[in-house]
């Protein structure tokens, strides 16, 4: 992915603890918007594939978190696609206040089947929308 989607996310009171600052798992949940996000923007605004007994899942997610966030901080969270397996997909994703990046992170997303939670491929659509977005 050329440009790495960018989803704009203003910190409220419910994202912080009792000092302002945001609570460290949210990050994990803009990230989340910002993933979601990305896929709406290429025509499937689910995460789960019902109609094809299909699920994305986290895989795995490492995560360094450089400086805090702040109660009403204007911030900019990115997904730009990795890399892309058949049944996984590794995304790279940066939350930037202004122009510093505070957190940073690598979330494997895995497609799983409904019924048995197993790995499997990935619908040939999708696939390839997720392809031609790199």
């Amino acid at each position: 992915m050329t440009t790495p989607f960018t989803l704009p996310i203003r910190v409220y009171i419910e994202d912080t603890d009792a000092g302002g600052i945001v609570y460290y798992v949210n990050y994990l949940k803009y990230m989340e918007r910002a993933r979601t996000e990305f896929m709406r923007s290429l025509g499937y605004d689910k995460p789960a594939m019902p109609q094809e007994g299909l699920l994305l899942v986290v895989h795995s997610a490492e995560i360094q978190y450089r400086r805090s966030a702040w109660l009403d901080d204007s911030l900019r969270v990115t997904a730009a696609l990795g890399r892309l397996g058949r049944a996984a997909m590794t995304f790279e994703q940066k939350i930037w206040r202004n122009d510093e990046i505070i957190c940073e992170g690598v979330v494997k997303v895995a497609c799983v089947s409904d019924d048995s939670r197993r790995p499997c491929a990935l619908p040939e659509p999708i696939h390839s929308a997720l392809k031609a977005a790199c």
